[in-house]
């Protein structure tokens, strides 16, 4: 296992890695709309969060010499699903393969955030 680790993604909150490449697959970690230069939450709406989050997985993807095209799975998790279509409209201009997905709605994210999303990629 090779540990992905980088100062352009949120640190780890709670006991757990930023990421790993196992087996010719990388896992991400559930990313949340933390902003890793300051440490402290987008407080803009579901697009706002989103945004970060998708940029947060970027920025994972570059560390493990991947991009958004290498994902192949994701799980999606809204505090409230009211904000799919929203929350969708930016997810799809990052995921633009179309990875596999699943979507739900939580009772609650860490930090009360809108949205957490965690990623599985292929490593070529």
């Amino acid at each position: 296992m090779k540990l992905i680790k980088t100062d352009k993604a949120p640190q780890a909150i709670g006991p757990y890695s930023q990421g790993y490449i196992a087996n010719g697959f990388f896992f991400a970690s559930g990313q949340i709309a933390i902003i890793p230069e300051t440490g402290e939450i987008e407080t803009g709406d579901i697009k706002a969060q989103t945004t970060q989050v998708c940029k947060n997985i970027g920025n994972l993807l570059e560390a493990a010499g991947l991009s958004f095209d290498n994902v192949v799975k994701t799980t999606c998790f809204l505090a409230d699903m009211n904000d799919f279509g929203a929350f969708n409209e930016v997810y799809a201009s990052y995921f633009t393969s179309k990875p596999a997905r699943s979507c739900v709605a939580v009772k609650t994210l860490p930090k009360n955030v809108l949205c957490e999303v965690e990623i599985i990629a292929v490593v070529k």
